[in-house]
């Protein structure tokens, strides 16, 4: 009966190892266009379009991304691939042009937001929250 369980126990802890490598493994490259790269925001970056940011964020972003973009949200770990952490400089780095393109077109668990947010203000909206996650 102790086999039984000890080999139960060990399974899962393979199980367990096992998933975890796939979930915090290192993202592969996501190529944006250069048209995309070199787009700048045409959304000023001010009050009114980061708290408009931050309520789109909460009702289409967070529950992945997590409140604070550290990639910690409710769904994170029932995806393929670690959301990301927009606090990281990684993220931070990429043009204004990059993170519309990587939302609007979406890839793998990341879902395309060109209709579920139509309107491009919003996108640009949103990336300006995300500039409010440096550390």
């Amino acid at each position: 009966m102790k086999s039984k369980m000890l080999g139960v126990i060990t399974l899962v802890i393979i199980f367990i190892v096992a998933a975890s490598f796939k979930f915090f493994q290192e993202p592969k490259p996501w190529p944006v266009p250069d048209k995309y790269n070199k787009m700048p925001n045409p959304v000023k970056n001010e009050a009114a379009s980061i708290s408009a940011g931050k309520a789109i964020w909460a009702k289409h972003c967070q529950s992945c991304h997590g409140k604070t973009g550290k990639g910690d949200g409710t769904k994170a770990a029932e995806l393929d691939t670690h959301p990301g952490d927009f606090t990281q400089a990684s993220t931070q780095s990429e043009t204004d042009g990059a993170l519309f393109y990587k939302t609007s077109e979406g890839r793998k668990d990341m879902p395309s937001f060109k209709k579920k947010i139509p309107d491009e203000e919003d996108i640009w909206n949103v990336i300006n929250y995300i500039r409010t996650f440096k550390k």
